[in-house]
């Protein structure tokens, strides 16, 4: 199967140091032959060992401006977490202007398709009550870690779009409706925070295909975003702040007002509490909101600003903006009464770790642990998997060799060396001067003769 990874690796770049390894949460990454390796059937695109890679080796493969000349009409799509980028005193209005100011033609709020899924998973909630705790759909990265790595839980995300597509595809049928253009000379354009949702474009997640044409980071067009706004064109803003909200962590479940609900964010948090739910020990809790991205998508690496004070910023803005008109109304406005929210189907994406024939597996399994009880489990990292136990895997697979481990290596080191000494004090019978003229073979120290003093020469 073919995978589209939007997260690259600059071999130029990779020095090998083995830091990326360890920060992925999937163990996606090898170190070989001094470069790192990714495993497209387990890579989720979080961005973590972008985060972590110290020589700029990772990056995010993303679109560019110059796509808007391939179509007739373009529509901007602006994360909630954009907002987190300027100061204070920047309104949302300028910051739109200053986006439609790239070159586009129109530019919409994802926070409008983020006040749509609130509204659709409170519904969902209320008419489902056979599992919990059930599990936001809004991140793509979190979405792809359970099928990955807890396939088993598939069933507790909520089967919703996300508002990214949401948006997009409202906008494509509203555009349409007012230009009349046919859908491929619209292009939709999605300004993205993380490359989990550039992936999100090119390789869904739920099955259907995304209403999205084209994906830029936000750091690539911040510089002319500040410039666009020197220019005082307010543009036409559509949603609430509780869509806004959405931009850092717990906005979701504020939206969506649920009561009973966990937030978490950050992607290793987030493998805590998906292993407490495999355990059975969250069903008393009716919602779980996980981001992959520390803060929530305020903390994605294609953004600019610190996180910490991006959030902030967004929580003044939701603060201080006032109410606006149901959503009912500002869609029936817009000449769309009711803008449903389209199911997905989350498939789990099981990995082959040892081998498709149980049999197989099963005495690989065996070897591993077998394996894993010789290796030092330090979980280093030296031998490029990240723990003994990948190691192991890697091994039985016939991906690595036991050597790989450099104190299993410098063992086999130690016990040639220590045989070489004992071939280099060895003499032939016939040349053995240390033979008694009574008693048989005697050695320097009155030990058997030959060998090294500590064996008996056959």
């Amino acid at each position: 199967m073919e995978y589209f990874h939007s997260v690259r690796l600059d071999k130029e770049k990779c020095k090998g140091c083995v830091n990326c390894i360890k920060k992925c949460p999937v163990e996606a990454i090898r170190v070989r032959h001094g470069k790192a390796e990714i495993m497209e059937e387990r890579c989720i695109d979080c961005g973590e060992c972008i985060r972590a890679c110290p020589n700029h080796a990772k990056y995010a493969e993303r679109d560019s401006l110059q796509d808007l000349a391939l179509f007739s009409y373009t529509v901007a799509l602006t994360a909630p977490s954009l907002y987190g980028q300027f100061r204070d005193n920047v309104s949302p209005a300028r910051i739109l202007a200053a986006v439609k100011a790239l070159g586009f033609d129109d530019v919409c709020e994802v926070a409008l398709g983020a006040e749509m899924v609130s509204q659709a998973v409170r519904d969902y909630l209320q008419a489902n009550h056979h599992l919990r705790p059930l599990v936001s759909s809004a991140c793509p990265a979190v979405v792809r870690l359970v099928q990955v790595r807890f396939p088993a839980l598939v069933d507790h995300i909520i089967p919703l779009e996300s508002p990214m597509q949401v948006t997009a595809s409202f906008m494509r049928r509203k555009t349409a409706q007012e230009t009349g253009l046919p859908s491929e000379k619209i292009g939709i354009f999605f300004l993205s925070p993380c490359p989990a949702k550039v992936t999100a474009v090119k390789n869904p997640v739920g099955g259907l295909p995304s209403e999205v044409d084209r994906v830029l980071a936000v750091a690539d067009v911040y510089g002319r975003l500040l410039e666009n706004l020197r220019q005082e064109q307010p543009c036409l803003t559509r949603a609430d702040r509780l869509g806004i909200g959405w931009g850092a962590s717990g906005g979701e479940v504020a939206a969506a007002g649920i009561e009973n609900a966990l937030i978490v964010d950050g992607i290793h948090n987030v493998i805590s509490v998906l292993e407490e739910i495999e355990l059975g020990r969250l069903g008393d809790i009716d919602f779980i909101e996980a981001q992959a991205c520390p803060g929530g998508c305020v903390g994605g690496i294609l953004n600019v600003n610190n996180r910490f004070v991006a959030g902030v910023r967004l929580r003044h803005l939701v603060r201080d903006l006032p109410p606006r008109e149901p959503l009912a109304e500002r869609l029936a406005a817009a000449g769309f009464p009711s803008v449903p929210v389209p199911r997905i189907e989350v498939q789990p994406r099981p990995i082959v770790r040892l081998d498709r024939d149980l049999k197989r597996a099963m005495q690989k399994l065996q070897q591993v642990q077998t394996l894993i009880e010789h290796l030092p489990g330090l979980d280093c990292g030296s031998c490029g998997a990240p723990t003994c136990r990948a190691l192991a895997e890697d091994i039985a697979v016939g991906k690595a060799l036991e050597t790989d481990c450099i104190f299993k290596l410098r063992e086999r080191i130690m016990a040639l060396a220590q045989e070489t000494y004992n071939l280099a004090r060895a003499v032939p019978p016939a040349m053995d001067q240390t033979k008694t003229a009574k008693g048989g073979n005697k050695g320097e120290n009155g030990g058997p003769a030959g060998g090294a003093g500590t064996g008996t020469q056959t």
